[in-house]
């Protein structure tokens, strides 16, 4: 009896709510790349289950409603952004860096198909347009802060003499913002690596950077 207690003191204790974070997170991993193809209101528990492997009944025990799963699908799809596209740009030097290291990154994320349907945010940003709720706020929320993310970075550059006296932060972050977006369309219409290498030209050229990655005279 000895023995059998000290084995279950030497095993390592079970975590239960860890567990079902971990779950939780495979989850909704799951669900933002399946929305990218079938679209937010294309996401089920059905379908749900078939690309997780977990049981319908076990997905019941996570999401309450469609419109939690939906929310919470993109709470971890900005997840991702933040950690594929925000954070290396942020690593970047204030201004001009900063704004070719958060474009560059974007090409990247869309290129590595991080999401198998392209950015998360421009595939359900078309989707959730026309369908008013909560769900549609929070994306448009979403969208809105990465221009604005976009934006602070180049009124830094201007601040700091990087870019051209003429530019208006707001016009440039919207141009740069329409560069990603539509290079994440074509990309995924017609599988082209030729189409992102492009988009990184025409950003170049936009902020004006030769090809030593310097800025070029204002």
């Amino acid at each position: 009896m000895t023995t059998g207690t000290m084995n279950q003191r030497g095993r390592a204790p079970r975590h239960p709510r860890a567990d079902g974070e971990r779950t939780r997170a495979a989850i909704l991993r799951a669900a933002a790349s399946l929305a990218t193809v079938d679209g937010l209101e294309g996401l089920s528990i059905g379908n749900l289950a078939a690309a997780t492997g977990i049981s319908k009944s076990g997905l019941y025990a996570h999401f309450g409603s469609k419109k939690e799963l939906q929310l919470a699908t993109v709470e971890e799809a900005e997840r991702i952004l933040e950690a594929e596209v925000v954070q290396p740009a942020l690593a970047a030097r204030p201004g001009l860096d900063q704004l070719a290291a958060v474009c560059e990154a974007y090409f990247s994320y869309v290129q590595r198909r991080v999401f198998p349907g392209g950015c998360f945010f421009a595939a359900t940003a078309l989707e959730m347009g026309s369908r008013p709720g909560p769900v549609k706020d929070r994306v448009a929320a979403i969208n809105s802060g990465f221009t604005a993310l976009l934006q602070s970075f180049a009124a830094t550059a201007l601040e700091q003499h990087q870019v051209p006296a003429r530019e208006d932060p707001a016009r440039l972050a919207f141009e740069l913002h329409a560069i990603l977006l539509g290079a994440d369309t074509k990309f995924i219409l017609y599988d082209d690596p030729a189409i992102l290498d492009l988009a990184r030209q025409v950003v170049r050229q936009r902020l004006g950077l030769d090809s030593g990655g310097n800025a070029a005279e204002t």
